[in-house]
């Protein structure tokens, strides 16, 4: 399958800079996939779309502060490896040569070495977060919010070097005005990695190489997801994130444990076990995101996906919905 079939068109005006305030009054699209219909709403208004017999799936890793400027140069960790070591992309590359020392604040800092892929391994004298920001995608090139903007107001352990996205629209009200009505909130855990920021590059999709990503999904969790299964009732996964754990984790039913998963989904090769409805953020051209999605909507009957998926795009933007990190929802039933 060709990388360039999940390409379109996007002016840069649908990028969003900056999220909405506040965060449940973003825009919410709503693709009822059996029906074929579309219903334009307001994120607060998510509730209608859901059952009480359903469970939420929400993923609550937390955003490190894994973006470190300095004398006009940028690290960006991609983790952290041992007690003073570091991994990171640079800016700009050729400051950053094996041997170049450099100070950060009052640390004092060295390149060890440089990866294939031009990643640094970087010695810090101290923990480097201490001097970071929120690791905002290049896309987002003027926005004016704040860390706390960039994490859901559920985060709780942190690893994620960019927030899982589509649980930014929830606020504590719109979650307890769920749970009220009787509907099941669980949570699991994937620290989103480097993979986010690699493009598929290759000319045909299948040779695009997955990192692995870390999980923790517990036993109560499972219990209730397999539960409701048996039930009959529908896992709603917040974020793509929430996606890859969940399928990852299901096999005749959930099960729990502390992983890493690779999983790559896109249509005509995977089919979903464990996920019943979606809730994500529009997507950018050519990402594995979007190829997931386009994925879910073969699962859920659509014979057309790829096209499908850019034609719901395409009315997304006639509507003035804003797209990526700061962008407006999507839900997908």
């Amino acid at each position: 399958m060709k990388t360039e079939q999940f390409n379109f068109d996007l002016p840069e005006r649908f990028i969003a800079q900056n999220p909405t305030t506040p965060r449940d009054h973003c825009k919410l699209f709503v693709y009822d996939c059996a029906k074929n219909k579309i219903f334009h709403k307001k994120f607060f208004e998510l509730d209608e779309f859901l059952c009480e017999s359903d469970v939420l799936v929400l993923n609550k890793s937390k955003v490190l502060p894994a973006r470190v400027r300095f004398d006009g140069k940028e690290l960006f960790i991609l983790e952290k490896d041992g007690s003073d070591r570091f991994l990171a992309m640079v800016h700009p590359g050729r400051y950053f040569k094996v041997g170049r020392e450099f100070a950060v604040g009052d640390l004092n800092c060295s390149v060890i070495s440089i990866n294939k892929d031009g990643v640094r391994l970087i010695h810090a004298s101290g923990d480097l977060y201490q001097f970071g920001e929120a690791p905002l995608p290049p896309y987002i090139k003027n926005s004016d919010s704040g860390f706390d903007e960039y994490q859901t107001v559920y985060a709780e352990d942190e690893g994620s070097v960019a927030a899982p996205t589509a649980g930014l629209h929830f606020t504590d009200d719109l979650l307890k005005r769920i749970f009220d009505r009787g509907i099941a909130i669980e949570k699991l855990i994937l620290h989103v990695g480097r993979g986010t920021f690699l493009p598929v590059s290759s000319e045909n999709i299948e040779g695009h190489v997955m990192h692995e990503e870390s999980y923790i999904f517990s036993g109560t969790s499972a219990a209730v997801l397999n539960k409701a299964k048996s039930l009959g009732s529908r896992v709603i996964a917040v974020g793509t994130t929430s996606v890859r754990v969940l399928e990852s984790s299901y096999d005749n039913g959930f099960s729990p444990g502390i992983g890493s998963t690779d999983i790559f989904i896109y249509p005509g090769h995977y089919s979903f076990k464990a996920v019943d409805g979606l809730i994500t953020n529009f997507h950018l051209p050519k990402s594995t995101l979007l190829m997931l999605v386009a994925s879910f909507l073969e699962n859920k009957g659509i014979k057309d996906p790829i096209d499908r998926i850019k034609k719901l795009y395409k009315i997304a933007m006639e509507n003035e919905y804003r797209f990526y990190s700061f962008g407006d929802a999507m839900m997908i039933i």
